[in-house]
């Protein structure tokens, strides 16, 4: 299974160069940037070391869903509580899930946001789970590339630890196929008149967390999207 580092947003070069880094110590190859500031630079080859390989096959993207839409779990790394608290697990027990996942699935991206402020919350939506590192409460900042280092060699750590589970009978969906289910479901529930003009995304935000903790597979999106279907032409009728 492809393991996907995504730096969202990097805004130094020798970030990148010392993720890329990090990876490669923990056997970790799939690099992908969204919209880094400087990219290809000099200083991300400098502080990459060993693995220039790794940062010359990084793919650059303009938007975080070119990046994951073929995915079909997709982690975000954060350290901030959500209004709506969201599925969060640490690092360590993360890396066991992962483990445990059968070699064949499809790619598992791993989100790490800006240097000055992380993720945005419609970023983190889009996670499966977020993945915390334990730190000081005190000050629990870490470097950008610390991060990549600390949650690539729980990965490590983990692989070959747990025994692979039964392969599922349909491939999990992908991030893409997720998110237009999700746009499906939005527009199903605006023709019914279902949101509170008070607050019309806190009930659709808890529905998009209730989705992600289920890891759906290719065929229920697609009975859910039939479902939405059927009530829209009953709408019609």
């Amino acid at each position: 299974m492809e393991i996907r580092i995504v730096l969202v947003e990097p805004s130094h070069p020798g970030n990148i160069g010392a993720a890329a880094r990090a990876m490669k110590t923990m056997d970790l190859a799939s690099l992908h940037l969204v919209n880094p500031l400087r990219f290809p630079d000099p200083q991300a080859d400098w502080r990459a070391a060993g693995a220039l390989d790794v940062v010359a096959s990084a793919q650059v993207h303009a938007s975080l869903n070119d990046a994951i839409g073929d995915c079909a779990f997709v982690a975000g790394t954060s350290v901030r509580d959500r209004h709506i608290p969201w599925t969060v697990k640490d690092v360590a027990d993360f890396a066991q899930d992962v483990a445990s996942m059968p070699e064949a699935a499809k790619p598992l991206a791993i989100l790490f946001g800006r240097e000055n402020n992380g993720l945005a919350n419609d970023e983190l939506a889009q996670c499966n789970v977020h993945v915390r590192i334990p730190s000081s409460s005190i000050y629990g900042s870490l470097n950008l590339a610390m991060a990549v280092q600390l949650v690539a060699y729980e990965l490590f750590k983990a692989r070959g630890q747990v025994q692979v589970r039964s392969a599922w009978d349909r491939a999990h969906a992908t991030n893409a196929e997720v998110v237009a289910m999700y746009d499906h479901l939005d527009r199903m529930l605006h023709k019914i008149g279902f949101f509170d003009p008070g607050a019309p995304r806190t009930a659709f935000t808890r529905l998009q967390r209730m989705f992600s903790r289920i890891e759906l597979d290719e065929t229920e999106v697609q009975i859910l999207r039939g479902v939405f279907t059927h009530v829209e032409q009953r709408l019609k009728s």
